[in-house]
């Protein structure tokens, strides 16, 4: 009897204490935060490089976003949320995705990663903890910088489809 009331109190000591810590290192501080940021914006434009201009206008469905609008919906969230959630101002520059070349997109997508940059180094670490409502949500500034790292993920990882769907080897993964 002492057997399984024993396995019962420890295991669950131990899964506190793994959620105690898993809590207290559940963001990255900015200087390891920022290096991911770098790597997340070259990735996204090798990615868009390995695209050729065939596929620029492919879609997986007719009602999916384009692989070019996938890249600029990227950029362009990066820069509406930044400026509604990360307290930034206008950025300053846009494009016209109808008429944009590859390379104008990629210049706007590595202006939108740095203009996202510069607006999260611009927050004091109080401004960064600070909780604000994002979408019907309590949330840090931080995890509105982890929720924009996230969406960019999840479009760069449709593009790498769209790639795939069109015969076209993806850049490797770098993680760090």
């Amino acid at each position: 009897m002492k057997k399984p009331i024993y396995k019962l109190v420890f295991g669950l000591a131990a899964g506190l204490l793994i959620m105690a810590s898993g809590m207290a290192k559940a963001q990255t501080t900015m200087d390891e935060f920022l290096p991911k940021w770098n790597n997340s914006k070259q990735f996204t434009i090798d990615v868009l490089n390995k695209m050729p201009d065939s596929g620029m206008d492919y879609k997986t469905d007719p009602a999916a976003m384009s692989f070019k609008e996938q890249i600029h919906h990227i950029g362009s969230a990066i820069v509406g949320i930044s400026q509604g959630f990360l307290d930034g101002k206008d950025p300053g520059f846009s494009i016209d995705i109808a008429t944009a070349s590859k390379a104008e997109l990629a210049d706007y997508t590595a202006k939108c990663f740095d203009y996202g940059m510069a607006t999260m180094k611009a927050l004091s670490p109080e401004q960064a903890a600070e909780k604000i409502e994002v979408f019907g949500n309590q949330v840090s500034r931080r995890q509105v910088m982890a929720l924009l790292m996230d969406h960019t993920t999840h479009h760069r990882g449709s593009a790498i489809a769209y790639l795939r769907s069109n015969g076209v080897e993806p850049p490797a993964f770098v993680g760090f």
